[in-house]
């Protein structure tokens, strides 16, 4: 009798510690459901291994040529885009130089090329070149602006142009190009140079490669000039059974205003999203916010906000929010009452399509800010 109620007692205490640990675990499942929704840009990053994508020129024969970047001895270092989330559409190229891993910037220059450097935390910068089979050595140059991306090439010594690849490990193939979020040439500064583009992998465009490169000159570069007549792109959001519903900025009057990808050069793999209020075009950006999902706003001169907002049929207003984070994409997606989401696309007049992304540039959760508002992301439209 005495060991039978010891194991009574044991056998309760067990179910009161197996009833408590069932209702714990429970309650860490649900406190973990409702913080995958508003923690989502940390769950990829921290789940997803880094896949290193090689960085290469390609020459006309179809041969590969490594891609380094030289310190002042002489010696090299790799260069690769790397991609640390579960997306490959926009990833960042990193030089690695002894223990640093350095970023890699198109510069701004007063000759015609641009110099593609990596920076070092104290400041030198280190060019790309690209390594032949023989040994010569190629530099990397940005070439030519259209638009928001700037063309890089190797250049030989006889000022052929070779293309710059990454190449994953499964042989999927990415475009290395600058990407500008300013219209003017200088982005920003950093560690005392003033960088001209930012050099991402990107997916392919179906027609950059065909671009034809201006020949080499001893000209200096001039102001940025572009000649070429705006394509205009619909913004919609696509529902599962195929209908597009418009995507409109609203003041809070209720004013109801177009919101366009504008295509304004020859490229159309990155291209801006701008709401058209009046007689001028506004940018559109992912706000910061606590909220579970990032609000979406039209922000014009003086600081007036614009809600974006997909119309049903019904004339209802949907949110249109950045809903997860991958890596460097922001996801957009329109929502619905019953809480679906809707991907947002760009339809050009010709009925090619892009996506409509939010864009990081940099790792810091606030980008930069637009008349005092904290800016997440930049809304772009993208090749798929």
């Amino acid at each position: 009798m005495k060991t039978s109620h010891h194991s009574f007692v044991n056998t309760t205490r067990y179910l009161l510690f197996l009833f408590g640990f069932l209702a714990l675990l429970m309650g860490c499942n649900n406190s973990a459901s409702k913080e995958s929704k508003s923690s989502a840009e940390t769950a990829t990053s921290e789940t997803f291994k880094d896949v290193f994508w090689n960085v290469k020129a390609i020459r006309p024969d179809g041969k590969s040529l490594d891609i380094k970047v030289f310190d002042n001895a002489g010696d090299p270092f790799d260069v690769k885009a790397i991609q640390d989330s579960d997306q490959d559409n926009l990833m960042d190229v990193k030089a690695f130089v002894g223990d640093e891993i350095l970023p890699v910037k198109i510069l701004v220059s007063s000759t015609q090329f641009a110099p593609v450097v990596a920076i070092s935390n104290a400041g030198s910068a280190y060019k790309l070149e690209a390594v032949d089979l023989d040994g010569t050595r190629h530099e990397v140059i940005g070439v030519v602006r259209f638009g928001n991306v700037v063309i890089m090439k190797a250049i030989t010594q006889k000022g052929k142009f070779y293309g710059v690849k990454a190449i994953s490990p499964t042989g999927e193939l990415n475009d290395i190009k600058g990407i500008k979020i300013n219209f003017q040439d200088r982005e920003m500064g950093l560690r005392g140079h003033d960088v001209y583009a930012h050099v991402k992998a990107m997916h392919p465009s179906d027609d950059e490669d065909s671009f034809k490169m201006p020949k080499q000159n001893k000209i200096k570069k001039g102001v940025y000039q572009n000649n070429f007549k705006d394509v205009i792109w619909n913004i919609k959001a696509v529902t599962p059974d195929g209908k597009n519903l418009d995507v409109k900025a609203f003041d809070e009057q209720g004013n109801a205003f177009d919101v366009k990808a504008v295509q304004d050069s020859k490229q159309h793999s990155f291209m801006n999203v701008r709401a058209f209020v009046g007689d001028v075009d506004i940018p559109v950006k992912i706000m910061d916010s606590e909220d579970e999902y990032a609000p979406i706003k039209a922000i014009d001169g003086d600081g007036t906000i614009y809600d974006l907002k997909a119309i049903t049929a019904d004339n209802v207003k949907l949110d249109v929010r950045g809903t997860s984070r991958s890596g460097n994409i922001v996801n957009v997606k329109a929502i619905n009452e019953n809480g679906d989401l809707y991907a947002v696309k760009a339809f050009a007049p010709d009925g090619k399509l892009n996506a409509v992304k939010g864009i990081k540039i940099f790792d810091r959760k606030v980008e930069m800010r637009v008349q005092g508002n904290p800016v997440y992301a930049h809304l772009k439209a993208i090749s798929q």
